[in-house]
């Protein structure tokens, strides 16, 4: 039998280490000895002997965060031996390897996997006032090796001078930057006939840091016990 497909690119890729590597640009391989956690509904395939546990959103303390806010990761637990292929509607994976002292936040919605060692947190966006219901993501940290994706390649943004990004677009952001919301549409007779940029807040990032903002908006959750929020929040969790 012949084709492209079994071309070398395409074979399992195997190495003698345990844990996370990319098996291609859209699929995340983790080569098991233990245990790992990952987005429910993610995996694609596996091999060994592996048991997937349903965690909700990790946590008794987060699983309360996410009856508080609506937002959260809804995560599995990886045991066992063996080989776990994830994905998720085929966007770009890619690797974040976080060392101690380092803290991460990242839009729930680019998460895909990550070690067991690694901590997160649901924390709210500075400056987001119970009017507008706020704006949460995940703070990760400790040390350990994290799966994030994105829709197409993304742009890395030094953040030295005050830099905004539609919600929707952030991906991650270095937890040490001060967040806000910015107001985008202003006021005028534009406005009051109904015509508006459709980009009416944006999250502002402002310190010594950098974001990651991928080339596309994920879509507004429409979903039990959740508001789409105008476009502030969708696709932030789903």
């Amino acid at each position: 039998m012949r084709s492209e497909l079994f071309s070398a690119e395409n074979l399992e890729r195997e190495s003698a280490q345990p844990g996370m590597r990319l098996q291609n640009a859209k699929m995340l391989k983790i080569e098991l000895a233990g245990e790992a956690m990952a987005r429910v509904g993610s995996m694609v395939a596996y091999q060994g002997q592996v048991q997937f546990q349903a965690l909700g959103s990790g946590g008794l303390g987060n699983f309360l965060k996410q009856k508080l806010t609506g937002e959260g990761v809804p995560l599995m637990k990886l045991t066992g031996r063996g080989d776990v292929f994830l994905a998720d509607f085929a966007k770009d994976v890619h690797l974040i390897d976080l060392e101690p002292g380092d803290a991460l936040s990242i839009n729930g919605s680019s998460v895909l996997a990550f070690d067991s060692t690694l901590r997160y947190d649901i924390k709210m966006v500075g400056g987001a006032g119970m009017a507008s219901t706020g704006l949460f993501n995940c703070v990760f940290t400790g040390h350990g090796r994290i799966a994030v994706t994105t829709r197409g390649t993304p742009v890395v943004l030094n953040v030295d001078a005050p830099t905004y990004v539609d919600p929707q677009a952030a991906v991650c952001w270095s937890a040490s930057l001060q967040t806000g919301y910015h107001r985008a549409d202003q006021i005028g007779l534009g406005t009051l006939l109904g015509r508006t940029t459709g980009e009416a807040y944006t999250m502002s990032f402002a310190g010594h840091g950098f974001v990651v903002v991928q080339p596309s908006e994920e879509p507004p959750i429409m979903g039990s016990g959740q508001q789409d929020q105008g476009g502030v929040l969708g696709g932030l969790f789903r």
